[in-house]
């Protein structure tokens, strides 16, 4: 250990950095946490003890010297660098920053809900934190009733008479709307939903969704069929096609499928579409009277239809994407080409 000492003081004699970049890494070099000192002083614990006491002294002068070291040459090549430099032109443009964008979900959803604030429609919101009376009950979903197993669940507190959990579905918003207003209501609910569901290029247990709902008197599953149309050519263009296939929900009866026509492969068939040359967008159907009853409207009086449609999925037709997990993975590289979307 002497020898590496003597070794380091005339080190120390001819030190001489030519940039602060070297007297930082001379620093590291010594003092750092795997530095020559650090493992010279960690050493120390096993010197015979009749050697410590002089051995430490020579050490710590040794610890001083090098800091010294550092500070002199800091302080010499501070004094040689000009504080503002003369060759500095102030006419220079200045350097042009990336603008940043709305991400394509969110532009997805703005377009829904603009075509449908054109239909007469209002904007509603809610909680993602919600009960399940407004998820479940009020939506004619019996406690015991299979079709809870439709939508798996992430529950908060399940231990009480009216649990707690992350929503399913924005159809909670539509509860709430209709538990405070009368009719007519006509209302689109966005929002983010959670359901335990493997991720796939098709499905991700965290997803938006835009749900529908009108209730007035004379409603009819035509009026539906209508809304959905209007939306499907204003979102993909008047060559795009539907097709009604019926279906089951407890809240809407009767009950279809939306379905349309895969412009990702022209409808020749593809993972997406699975080589049916159609994709679903939405489930629909006129409101169940059960549900009207839960929110206090007269169903002899009153009818309307419901729609709930995935942003996500109308995203990967608009922009022709075949897996919606990149719309979680915050490429820049392919968020970028949705600079159309500005802030």
């Amino acid at each position: 250990m002497w020898d590496i000492i003597n070794d380091l003081v005339k080190e120390l004699e001819g030190f001489q950095a030519k940039t602060q970049a070297e007297v930082e890494a001379f620093r590291v070099r010594m003092l750092g946490r795997k530095g020559i000192l650090t493992g010279l002083f960690e050493d120390f614990r096993n010197v015979d003890p009749r050697q410590k006491k002089e051995l430490g002294k020579k050490l710590n002068l040794l610890k001083n010297q090098v800091q010294q070291a550092i500070d002199v040459q800091k302080e010499r090549l501070a004094a040689k660098t000009p504080t503002q430099s003369p060759a500095d032109d102030l006419t220079k443009p200045a350097e042009i920053l990336n603008m940043g964008s709305r991400h394509p979900i969110a532009i997805a959803q703005r377009e829904i809900l603009d075509i449908f604030r054109k239909m007469g429609f209002s904007v509603e919101e809610g909680p993602e934190i919600e009960d399940d009376w407004h998820v479940f009950s009020a939506l004619n979903f019996p406690p015991d009733h299979p079709a809870r197993d439709m939508q798996d669940t992430f529950f908060i507190n399940s231990q009480t008479d009216n649990p707690v959990l992350l929503r399913t579905h924005t159809s909670s918003v539509q509860v709430r709307t209709m538990e405070k207003q009368k009719p007519p209501i006509r209302v689109v609910c966005p929002g983010r939903v959670f359901r335990n569901e493997a991720i796939s290029a098709r499905a991700h247990c965290i997803f938006h969704q835009v749900e529908g709902l009108y209730i007035d008197e004379n409603v009819s599953f035509a009026d539906l069929k209508q809304a959905i149309l209007v939306f499907v050519h204003e979102m993909f263009g008047s060559s795009a096609r539907i097709r009604l296939r019926p279906s089951y929900f407890p809240f809407t009866e009767p009950s279809a499928e939306v379905d349309v026509n895969c412009n990702i492969c022209g409808g020749t068939g593809c993972n997406i579409c699975k080589n049916t040359g159609w994709l679903e967008i939405m489930g629909a159907g006129m409101v169940d009277p059960n549900v009207l009853k839960a929110s206090g409207i007269d169903p002899e009086k009153y009818t309307g239809f419901a729609f709930g449609m995935g942003v996500e999925r109308i995203a990967m037709l608009k922009w022709q994407v075949r897996d919606l997990r990149l719309y979680f993975e915050n490429d820049v590289r392919f968020l970028e080409q949705f600079q159309g979307g500005l802030l």
